[in-house]
Formats: C-alpha cells, sequence, structure tokens
C-alpha cells in the first residue's frame, strides 16, 4: 500500500471526529523476550492503519478542523542507538514521508501535548489498549484540571474511537483488498508446497518450516499467527501449535497457516492425507466437510449473514454424520439441540484483515449481521472426531478443517485464496508428483 491509503483512512476518522476536538493514538511498544533481546516488534494495528509507520513509540495526534490537524511524535534520529538497533525515521523526514502536518521528538510529549489539546470540548483514544496511552492520558488530563490558572481547559468529554475506527477497518478499501489477496496467493502456495513435501515419518515442524521458508521467499517474512500443522489425534486439538509429532503412514494433517504480507494476515485451513491418499473413512467425512465450505461460500453476498451459511453448514455436515451412523436422530431436531458441538464446536468463521481475527462487530453472539461490500471473512466448517469419541473406532482420531478467505463484493464473493487445492482428486494429484 502507498502512504496516500493511510492519507485516506486518517481523512476517514478525522471527518467522523467532532469539530473542536483531538484523538489520540499510541504505537506499540517494544517487548522484552529475554534478557537483552526483544521480540520482533508489531506495530498496534489501528496505529498502522491510519499511519503505516512501523516503528515503536510514536504517538498520532489528530485535531479535526484545526491547524496542524495531524501530528506526530517519533523518535528522534541517533546516531549511536542506530548502530546497535536500526535506523529511524526521525523527526525531520516524518512529514514528507508519511504526508504528517507535523511531527515532533517524541521526549516533547508531555511538554506539548497540554498545549495542543487545551481547550478541546472531545478527546479520543482507545481506553485499555495499551498501559503507556492510558498512563499518558492521565498525566494530560490531570497537567490540564490543574492548569486552570494557566489558562488550560480540559475536555469534558471521552471519546472511545473504537467503534468508529473500527467499522471502518472493516470494510476494506480495494488497496487492501489487492495486499490481502497478494497475502492469500503466497499461503496458498505455500499449503502447495507442504503437500508436495510431506512423507510419512516426517515431523510436523518440518512441514511448519516449508511454509514459513515458502512464504519468506515470496516476500512474506512473518506469519500472521502461529502456525496449526497436526496430523492424527493432533487434528482434534482446534489451536495445536506444539506442531512436535511424526507423521504416520494412514493419518491425515490439518495445516492452519497464513503469512501476513506487507501489514494485513491471510488464514488458510488445508488438510491432506500424510501419505498422498485418502482411504475411504477419510473421503467420507472431508468431502461432508468440503461440500459444506463450498456451499457457505456460494451463499456469501451482500444480505446475508455468517448465521445464514452456518445454518447450511449444519444442514450438510449433521445430514452427513446421521449417514454415516455417526449421529443419531432427526436433523433439524440435533441442530437445536446444538448435538453436533461434539464434532464442529467452533464458529463458521470470523472478520480478517490487519489481525487475522480482526475487529468488526457481529452485531450479534450468533453472528447475523447482514454481509456488505468489502467485508472479508473467513470461511472454516470442521469436523473432529476425538480418539474417545463415543462412535465406531473407525472414526475416531479424525479432524478435519477446511477454511478461505473471502471478500464480500457488490454483487456477490471473491475468494481470495482460491489457488490452493482442496478437491480430494487435486489433492492427491499434487501428492503424487
Amino acid at each position: 500500500m502507498e502512504i496516500k491509503d493511510f492519507v485516506a483512512h486518517r481523512q476517514q476518522l478525522l471527518q467522523a471526529l467532532p469539530q473542536g476536538g483531538v484523538a489520540l493514538l499510541f504505537a506499540a511498544q517494544e517487548s522484552t523476550r529475554s534478557n537483552d533481546t526483544e521480540y520482533h516488534f508489531r506495530q498496534n494495528s489501528d496505529f498502522f492503519y491510519l499511519t503505516g509507520f512501523n516503528e515503536p513509540d510514536a504517538v498520532l495526534m489528530l485535531r479535526p478542523g484545526q491547524s496542524p490537524e495531524t501530528v506526530l511524535f517519533v523518535r528522534p534520529t541517533d546516531k549511536m542507538a542506530e548502530i546497535w538497533h536500526g535506523r529511524r525515521l526521525g523527526v525531520d523526514a516524518a512529514p514528507g514521508e508519511l504526508a504528517v502536518d507535523e511531527a515532533y521528538d517524541i521526549g516533547q510529549l508531555a511538554e506539548l501535548l497540554p498545549d495542543l489539546v487545551n481547550g478541546s470540548d472531545t478527546l479520543g483514544y482507545l481506553p485499555g489498549q495499551c498501559p503507556r496511552g492510558d498512563a499518558v492520558v492521565a498525566e494530560l488530563l490531570a497537567t490540564l484540571r490543574g492548569g486552570s490558572r494557566r489558562g488550560l481547559k480540559s475536555p469534558s468529554q471521552m471519546l472511545d474511537l473504537r467503534p468508529q475506527l473500527h467499522e471502518m477497518r472493516l470494510h476494506k478499501s480495494e488497496a487492501e483488498v489487492a495486499v490481502m489477496a497478494q497475502a492469500g496467493e503466497i499461503s496458498a502456495k505455500a499449503h502447495i508446497r507442504a503437500m508436495q513435501s510431506c512423507r510419512p515419518g516426517m515431523f510436523e515442524y518440518q512441514l511448519e518450516a516449508e511454509i514459513a521458508h515458502h512464504c519468506a521467499m515470496l516476500g512474506a517474512r512473518f506469519m500472521a499467527y502461529n502456525t496449526i500443522v497436526g496430523s492424527g489425534d493432533n487434528a482434534c486439538i482446534l489451536h495445536y501449535t506444539e506442531n512436535e509429532a511424526p507423521m504416520g503412514d494412514g493419518e491425515l494433517v490439518l495445516i492452519d497457516a497464513g503469512c501476513e504480507y506487507q501489514g494485513y494476515a491471510a488464514d488458510i485451513t488445508r488438510t491432506f492425507p500424510v501419505n498422498g491418499r485418502f482411504s475411504d473413512d477419510q473421503k467420507a467425512l472431508y468431502s461432508l466437510v468440503l461440500e459444506a465450505e463450498k456451499a457457505a461460500i456460494e451463499m456469501i453476498k451482500p444480505g446475508v449473514s455468517i448465521k445464514d451459511a452456518n445454518h447450511r453448514v449444519l444442514q450438510i455436515m449433521v445430514g452427513g454424520l446421521v449417514a454415516l451412523g455417526i449421529m443419531e436422530g432427526d436433523v433439524e431436531t440435533l441442530i437445536a439441540d446444538e448435538a453436533y458441538k461434539a464434532y464442529y464446536m467452533h464458529g463458521l468463521g470470523h472478520w480478517i484483515g490487519i489481525d487475522v481475527h480482526d475487529v468488526g462487530d457481529y452485531h450479534s453472539p450468533d453472528r447475523s449481521r447482514p454481509l456488505e461490500p468489502g467485508m472479508v471473512l473467513t470461511i472454516e466448517p470442521g469436523l473432529y472426531i476425538g480418539p474417545d469419541a463415543e462412535v465406531d473406532p473407525r472414526w475416531r482420531g479424525i479432524g478435519i478443517r477446511v477454511e478461505d478467505d473471502v471478500l464480500v463484493t457488490e454483487d456477490g464473493h471473491r475468494v481470495l485464496t482460491a489457488s490452493v487445492a482442496k478437491e480430494i482428486d487435486e489433492i492427491e494429484a499434487i501428492m503424487a508428483m
């Protein structure tokens, strides 16, 4: 994405803020991993959405209708610090590079902030998001409230920016969709690489390494979340990330992995046989999940909800489980009683964007909000029959999930991760190469 895209995000938020108000947003801080080392820095998602800036400790100030309207506090250039820890953009370069009106040294924040906020009716920020931000706001308010003799006036209203900002993030621009499509394509190729590489006797972490390597070689250095590579019984653990077991001949392996590309996430799950050939029982269950996923995706369009698509998924999967003898009873009754939760215990999907589980209101616990153009969500039905399930032993220890990222368009949908195989014959052909 280009800086103009982040400027557009800022302008949209500025227009939504009350005139005479101000808003403060805080960058992430570095986090210590162990003595003298830090975790890899990842920018706060809201701050990144509005700036595209990837340095820690910065503060963005928005002042709608005032001059300057956009102010950024950043770390100053420091030759010795940059020798040890890397280059800094600095105060002088920030306005030109990031298209803000003014930039100041972060060390001047406590000194300059009261005058910049003084007289504003409303102060918007993200309470509780980071301790540093809460501390800065608390100190600022104390200064303003105690400075009446110096002509200082504290805002009379506090505004949580989440509802407006997160609704903006929920609806992706063309530039965001283009980046997410690229993240999906890179991740799709990595999943194909895993299928091609998989052999009985390999360890789960070796497939994880194949995926991470392939994503990095295509320009996505980091994954969007901890990769899941679960073979055999491990596939029945929804967020299994140990990835340490050897993969056995005759087992399925479930891989849930997506890269982060230019700040945006992909999220793909594929399940395939370790030895390259589905057994008849594996085919039966996999076909159920795949049919359900394809039916749900086909429903995605403006006006439909995740709840609507999930009910169709339940009809397909519960009906199939009854036909296979894994469940017994009337399909609609089993759905109403939520008996399926023994085998399908998670939701159908979630928003995706800068965060893999992205922000945005679902409007209800059952996710009945009608979909709108520009929303991007995952569709990921699954079946998980644990090793101790009270079913015929032939079904035990099988975990299957199929997941794609889907953009809601004006007249339907577009699958951003469509290039990774999921049909049984396609998977087996790739693994036979």
